[in-house]
């Protein structure tokens, strides 16, 4: 019933009314959106483990992959009852950021992966603060204070790196986006494909693993 398909034009509409609350397309749209950061910050965390010349780097790659891990699991748990359907890959643009932080090296790859993540992390922070204060979903009620304490710790371990650009950051916080919506909108999942599980970090492996769940 619900999906990815593009961004809300009427993020006040109610497109549900389950036992949990009303649910909004801009509820949905957080749920969604929440999904996509893990999948690509999750591996980017992964490359700041492998990729990482500081020790603060690598610790900030490992709270990535460990904190997106576990609101993974909240928001796919908030999904399957909500009947909203998650991707399995994150946004062209942010396809973009790993692809940038893959070619990336040494010191460069610090300084772009701590001010990306940093960024990005801003923009999600004001959505969190936003749908949690005008869902009247308790299952989005919820999933936004985990995202909350998840972002925020994301946001403190990537600023105490003391590699962040301050000024890039402001930038990409504050000017709006002139990508079209589908370069910022995560892709529907193929038919039959399993979905894609961020695994809790227990081996060191943080390898992404397919589910049928």
């Amino acid at each position: 019933m619900l999906g990815v398909q593009k961004v809300s034009s009427a993020p006040e509409r109610v497109i549900a009314t389950p036992a949990t609350g009303p649910l909004t397309e801009a509820d949905r749209d957080f749920v969604v959106e929440v999904r996509a950061a893990g999948l690509w910050e999750y591996p980017v965390g992964q490359k700041a483990l492998r990729k990482g010349t500081t020790k603060a780097v690598k610790t900030a790659g490992e709270h990535l992959a460990e904190g997106h891990a576990s609101l993974d699991a909240a928001c796919r748990n908030v999904a399957e009852q909500l009947d909203i359907t998650l991707p399995n890959q994150p946004s062209p643009q942010q396809q973009g950021f790993v692809a940038k932080l893959n070619a990336d090296s040494g010191k460069q790859f610090d300084t772009d992966m701590t001010t990306i993540v940093r960024a990005e992390d801003g923009r999600l922070l004001s959505t969190i603060a936003s749908v949690r204060t005008t869902t009247r979903n308790s299952l989005v009620r919820s999933l936004a204070d985990q995202a909350n304490g998840t972002v925020l710790d994301h946001i403190t371990v990537l600023e105490k790196t003391g590699l962040v650009d301050f000024g890039q950051v402001l930038v990409q916080e504050t000017t709006a986006s002139k990508l079209p919506a589908q370069d910022l909108t995560p892709p529907p999942p193929i038919g039959g494909q399993p979905q894609v599980v961020l695994t809790p970090p227990t081996t060191r492996t943080l390898s992404p693993s397919p589910s049928a769940g």
